[in-house]
């Protein structure tokens, strides 16, 4: 079924757990979430980056399509546009029916996240989907094993306070030390903080960059305030091992390998996050 983040999230809070947010990057991706999650019968958050529209897929096949699996699904499905930064491309989202989006205006001084993240929450509250934003920044990792971070920038207690108060937001994403992409190492992740966040609000924090951040940190954060973890990079990998494993000779088997690497990935990160019904 077809649903918000919010239900889901509160129950994630009490429960003590939290929901894979598995990027697509196109319709098989799409579905190959959607099998994974029904077999396991545990709730699910299909997110789009708005970076990955495109070629593969646009906005309106990834809604159409993506509208029918979540309806269609036997478990919660949350059609998710992540990482969304042009607003036109924020607001046809919800106009064309994704339950959740995010508003990443991270990069931004405090002012103008508060200013677009308030213009979103208004056009999505009218229209009964939920936002997202990000407070702090995550950056790109390229060597934690020299303890490296590029360009991010730690969420403090009193800014996300002073967000959520501010913006209505319905999900919080913090920067406690993980980042995007494929990197060497495993990060350390700020534990005090994301305790002391969840301590100080009631919203709903979320976490970006879970991929290559380790299964205990990933595990520690879903017990201790993280509703809900996006992963994406690690699919990649892990798709690329098994195609490397099984070394399929021709096109089909190619996508049968992956298929079986990115639903393995899955499976284990469901795990991981201890997420429940």
């Amino acid at each position: 079924m077809l649903v918000t983040s919010k239900d889901l999230f509160k129950k994630a809070q009490q429960g003590k757990f939290a929901i894979p947010a598995p990027n697509f990057i196109d319709v098989d991706w799409l579905k190959w979430h959607v099998e994974v999650a029904e077999e396991l019968e545990l709730p699910l958050i299909l997110a789009l980056a708005e970076s990955h529209i495109g070629d593969s897929i646009s906005l309106e096949d990834a809604a159409m399509i993506g509208k029918k699996y979540a309806e269609n699904a036997k478990v919660p499905v949350v059609l998710h546009l992540d990482h969304g930064i042009t607003p036109v491309v924020i607001k046809k989202a919800v106009d064309l029916g994704f339950s959740s989006v995010m508003i990443d205006a991270s990069q931004d001084d405090f002012a103008l996240n508060v200013k677009k993240t308030k213009e979103i929450v208004a056009y999505a509250h009218a229209r009964g989907v939920v936002v997202e934003a990000e407070i702090g920044h995550v950056g790109s990792g390229e060597n934690y094993e020299n303890h490296q971070l590029t360009e991010s920038e730690y969420t403090t207690v009193d800014d996300a306070c002073r967000f959520v108060e501010a913006t209505g937001v319905d999900s919080l994403a913090i920067s406690i030390g993980t980042a995007h992409g494929m990197y060497k190492g495993v990060p350390e992740i700020n534990f005090d903080r994301l305790r002391e966040i969840a301590a100080a609000i009631d919203t709903p924090l979320v976490l970006h960059g879970g991929s290559s951040s380790g299964d205990e940190n990933l595990n520690r954060c879903a017990l201790n305030g993280i509703t809900k973890i996006n992963i994406f990079s690690d699919f990649l990998n892990a798709a690329m091992n098994e195609i490397q494993e099984q070394k399929p000779d021709h096109y089909l088997k190619v996508k049968t390998s992956a298929k079986a690497g990115v639903q393995k990935c899955l499976r284990h990160y469901y795990a991981v996050f201890a997420t429940k019904k």
